[in-house]
C-alpha cells in the first residue's frame, strides 16, 4: 500500500524534520513533532467506501498512518472499539444521545495500545534497538506487549504505588522495570537521565512523533461510526493529553481529505482534583500550565503534573468552544459502580471521571439534553 507521510514537522514553530530517521522533539524550540501526510494527493483517490472491505482494525486507516512499509506492523488486533449508546444512564442526566466509547476492548485493556502499537511499529521500521518509557501504568503495559511482540527490549519507569496489575504484567512479558519514588514526571527525569548513555529511545508522551498518530485513530472511529459526522460533546479525561491532541488533528486529516464538514465536536477535558493543571490553566485564561503541585488521586492516569502538551491541550479546548473541569475522588468511586449498574460498562478510574463530571457539565447547562455527546471510557476496571 502506498505510503502518504512526507516528514514531521514542529507543533509549535513549523521547522520540518526528515522522518526516515527517529526524532524526539524539536531541535529548536522542544515541542512536540507531528506527522504530516500529501493529503491533497488523497482526496481524489481514498475514499470512504474503501474501508468496507478492509478488517476492523484501527489499520484500515492505512493511509494516514505513518508506517511505510506493512511487514514492520506490529500487531496484537487493534480492533475498532464499540459506541455503546447509554440509555439509563443518559436517562439520569436528561440525555438522550449518550454513548460511550468503550477502549477497554483493546489489547492490554486500554486505550494506551493505539499508540504504542503505533510507536514501535515505527520504531521497529526505523531499526530502534532499545525503547524506554516513563508511565503511570497502562501505557506501560501497552509498550512492554508490543515490544516483546516485536523483540525489542522495553526499558519501563513507573511510581511505586503503580497498580500492581500494571507492574506484573510488565515483568511478565520480560520488560525490564524500575518503580520509582515519586510521579510519572520524576519517572520522566530517569529516562531522560540515562537514554543516551544507555542507548533508549524515548517514548514518552508526546516526545516521540507517533503516539499522537495511533490515538486519532479514536477521532477516525468516531467519525465513521457516526457516519462521517461528529457528536456535538467529547468528554475526555485527561492525563498526557495526546487523545484530545491526536483526534484534534486526524480531524483537521479528515475534513482536508473531504470526508467531514467544518463541524467540530466540544472537547471537554476532565481531570481530578488532586492534579488539575490543564483545568487551572483554562479557568486562568492561559496558554500553557504550570505543573502541578503535590499531585494526588486515584487515578493513576491522571496523576500527569505538568504535560508536554498542554498548549495543544489547551488549544483544542478553546478552538472547539470547549472546557476543562476536575472532579473528586469520591465522585469519581461512586461513578466506577454508576456505569457498571447502569450500562454494565466495566470502567477505570480514569473513565469513571468522565461519568463524575456530567452532573455539573449538565447541571451549569454546558451539556444540553439536546446535545450529541461521547464519554471516553479509557480501559477497563483492575484490581
Amino acid at each position: 500500500m502506498n505510503n502518504f507521510l512526507q516528514h514531521l514537522e514542529c507543533s509549535r514553530c513549523g521547522e520540518t524534520f526528515p522522518h526516515i530517521v527517529p526524532q524526539n522533539l524539536c531541535h529548536s524550540c522542544g515541542k512536540p513533532l507531528f506527522a504530516r501526510y500529501a493529503l491533497d494527493q488523497l482526496t481524489d483517490t481514498w475514499k470512504p467506501k474503501q474501508l468496507q472491505s478492509r478488517p476492523n482494525t484501527l489499520w484500515r486507516y492505512r493511509e494516514l498512518l505513518p508506517i511505510s512499509n506493512d511487514k514492520h506492523i506490529v500487531s496484537l488486533g487493534e480492533t475498532l472499539t464499540p459506541l455503546i449508546h447509554a440509555k439509563r444512564l443518559g436517562a439520569q442526566f436528561g440525555l438522550q444521545q449518550l454513548w460511550i466509547k468503550d477502549e477497554s476492548r483493546l489489547p492490554t485493556g486500554s486505550f494506551k495500545a493505539r499508540g504504542l502499537a503505533m510507536a514501535v511499529s515505527k520504531a521497529k521500521e526505523l531499526g530502534i534497538k532499545k525503547l524506554a518509557i516513563p508511565s503511570a501504568g497502562n501505557a506501560a503495559t501497552a509498550l512492554s506487549v508490543y515490544a516483546a511482540s516485536a523483540g525489542i527490549p522495553a526499558f519501563i519507569f513507573m511510581p511505586k504505588d503503580t497498580p500492581t496489575y500494571n507492574i506484573e504484567t510488565c515483568q511478565l512479558v520480560g520488560a525490564n522495570v524500575t518503580l520509582i519514588d515519586g510521579l510519572i514526571s520524576d519517572a520522566g527525569k530517569s529516562v531522560a537521565e540515562r537514554k543516551t548513555d544507555e542507548g533508549w529511545f524515548d517514548v514518552s508522551t508526546l516526545k516521540e512523533p507517533y503516539r499522537v498518530e495511533g490515538k486519532k485513530t479514536m477521532g477516525f472511529e468516531l467519525a465513521e461510526q457516526f457516519g462521517w459526522k461528529l457528536p456535538d460533546v467529547i468528554v475526555y479525561p485527561t492525563g498526557g493529553g495526546t487523545g484530545i491532541v491526536g483526534m484534534w488533528k486526524g480531524f483537521a486529516e479528515l475534513e482536508a481529505i473531504g470526508w467531514i464538514g467544518k463541524k467540530r465536536p466540544r472537547f471537554i477535558s476532565v481531570q481530578a482534583e488532586g492534579c488539575a493543571p490543564i483545568v487551572k490553566a483554562w479557568n486562568e485564561g492561559k496558554t500553557h500550565a504550570e505543573p502541578w503541585q503535590n499531585a494526588h488521586t486515584i487515578a493513576s492516569g491522571l496523576r500527569v503534573p505538568q504535560a508536554i502538551g498542554d498548549f495543544l491541550i489547551l488549544e483544542a479546548i478553546r478552538e472547539s468552544g470547549g472546557t476543562a473541569v476536575a472532579v473528586t475522588d469520591d465522585a469519581i468511586k461512586e461513578a466506577m459502580q454508576m456505569l457498571p449498574s447502569t450500562e454494565g460498562i466495566l470502567t477505570c478510574p480514569e473513565g469513571a471521571a468522565t461519568v463524575a463530571a456530567l452532573e455539573e457539565l449538565v447541571g451549569n447547562g454546558t451539556i444540553k439534553s439536546s446535545d450529541q455527546v461521547v464519554l471516553f471510557n479509557t480501559g477497563g476496571y483492575q484490581s
